[in-house]
């Protein structure tokens, strides 16, 4: 089945290219089932390519999916049109009435402040708070996964001496998880971070967290809690081919001081393109994660947040 989003939307086209199947409403209300709820609170400068990498994941489900875009009410973004903002997002409080079977918050570019000094750090605790009981499993990304963990379970952040930057190798390490069903035991994922969260905070924290998916250089990359159906995903395998090139001259061109990208260029050398060879692991994350929504999402919408 399609993901469903508007035919208008920047991103419509992109994924139409690349074969991915999208719907309009009106072949959406032909098919006598249930779509899947998902949303994106996306918190991301550049939204609109984050809406097409974030779609690309979701449209790539068997499943009928309808798609809703959502930003912050309070916060005025620098990067994205007013006029593209009102046609294709509502504001959390515009949509906190309604229930989501899967809910995406991605990262955002105050990574390096304390949560309390985040302009907009109270509307985060509210819709944290809110997810857990209008939303059925949760995907957090990056910040988002950072600052989830931090309000539900008190798991600090940890500045780095240097940005955590390229692609790096990670291990499986629960196989028998739904969520990483179809991994290989190495796979490789791409880093871009300023800070982390570390192995002995979340251990201490509690079981109900389980550690999936960690590097031996990078440290955490995916941690799962299982009573609040909520995954932590502190990097990127969402990203596309080039996006870390893209931050990487962005800084040379800045002047800001920056290695270049870890195991991303051929041979170290950045006049050539980068080959993305994390894909399909992009894929089967998100797969599993909308699989295992669909086997356990109550068939009425009205039923997620009443267990």
């Amino acid at each position: 089945m399609p993901i469903k989003i508007p035919d208008t939307l920047p991103a419509f086209n992109t994924l139409v290219s690349e074969g991915v199947r999208v719907m309009t409403e009106t072949m959406a209300v032909r098919q006598d089932i249930r779509p899947l709820q998902i949303g994106l609170l996306n918190l991301m400068p550049n939204k609109i390519k984050t809406e097409v990498q974030m779609a690309r994941l979701v449209g790539a489900s068997p499943l009928q999916v309808e798609f809703s875009l959502v930003r912050i009410g309070g916060h005025k973004a620098k990067n994205t049109s007013e006029d593209h903002l009102l046609s294709f997002y509502e504001t959390w409080e515009e949509v906190k009435h309604r229930k989501f079977d899967g809910f995406i918050i991605t990262g955002a570019p105050v990574e390096t402040l304390p949560y309390e000094d985040v302009t907009y750090w109270q509307e985060m605790k509210e819709i944290f708070d809110w997810t857990t009981t209008n939303v059925h499993s949760t995907m957090n990304v990056c910040w988002g996964a950072m600052a989830a963990i931090y309000h539900f379970h008190g798991v600090p952040k940890h500045g780095l001496k240097e940005k955590a930057f390229g692609v790096y190798r990670h291990r499986n390490l629960s196989p028998a998880s739904v969520y990483l069903n179809g991994f290989s035991d190495d796979f490789q994922v791409p880093v871009s971070r300023w800070t982390e969260v570390r192995r002995e905070d979340v251990e201490k924290a509690g079981n109900d967290l389980e550690i999936l998916m960690e590097s031996d250089e990078m440290g955490l990359c995916l941690v799962h809690e299982r009573a609040g159906r909520r995954l932590f995903m502190f990097n990127h395998v969402e990203y596309d081919s080039t996006s870390l090139a893209d931050e990487y001259f962005r800084d040379v061109d800045a002047g800001i001081p920056i290695k270049m990208p870890h195991d991303y260029f051929p041979h170290n050398d950045d006049t050539l393109a980068p080959l993305n060879r994390w894909r399909g692991h992009a894929h089967l994350l998100f797969g599993n994660w909308i699989n295992e929504i669909y086997q356990t999402t109550p068939y009425d919408l009205e039923k997620i947040g009443t267990e």
